[in-house]
């Protein structure tokens, strides 16, 4: 198993036009259903007139929740070329949305296949890409006069830091690669005064 994930870091856009129809393609990094669902009502209240937003995306380090989406279109015309585009990528935690605007010429299934996955591979194109660590997230309490030991471990583990709180007692969340955590943890839990807990597996 690897210790590392890709994912885009930047949305990017797309625009694919056949017979009149015109497909446009939009990618947003996610980390939830809940990011999921807002990018898509935000979306479709900028392209009301549009026929079809159709859309894929795959979550979690080890890409297992994803979901692809036709909404409308021929069985497996959209969401599975779209979805088929960011495994090609190799990507997780990442949706791509592709508007329709129907231009009076029935495409085919092959032609709407074509015409989204072309949209959905522009808008990946243009996306940022990143390889992360995946990590174990754990929040760490302690005294502000070990603020500096804690920090330094955390930067040597290559740690990311997503909350922090560094007031006369101080709290931290932060995300520990999975090569470091026994080393990072270890280290951090001999502090005097420091407690270490885990709250979520990976990130």
């Amino acid at each position: 198993m690897t210790d590392k994930y890709t994912t885009t870091t930047t949305a990017g856009t797309g625009d694919f036009r056949d017979r009149g129809s015109k497909f446009l393609a939009y990618s947003y990094p996610v980390t939830s259903t809940t990011d999921i669902k807002e990018k898509l009502q935000a979306l479709k209240k900028e392209h009301p007139k549009a026929v079809h937003h159709c859309y894929a995306w795959r979550l979690g380090t080890d890409g297992t929740q994803f979901r692809a989406v036709d909404d409308g279109e021929p069985s497996g015309s959209a969401g599975r070329p779209i979805l088929g585009q960011i495994d090609s990528n190799g990507l997780t935690n990442v949706l791509v949305i592709v508007v329709r605007y129907f231009g009076g010429t029935l495409l085919g299934v092959p032609g709407l296949i074509n015409a989204y996955k072309t949209a959905a591979a522009q808008a990946l194109d243009a996306s940022g890409k990143e390889e992360k660590w995946i990590e174990s997230l754990y929040e760490i309490s302690f005294d502000y006069p070990t603020m500096g030991e804690v920090l330094y471990l955390l930067k040597q583990a290559e740690a990311t830091i997503y909350k922090q709180d560094l007031q006369l007692f101080c709290r931290v969340e932060a995300g520990i690669p999975l090569g470091q955590v026994q080393t990072c943890t270890t280290a951090i839990s001999e502090l005097r005064g420091v407690t270490i807990k885990n709250i979520q597996q990976q990130r």
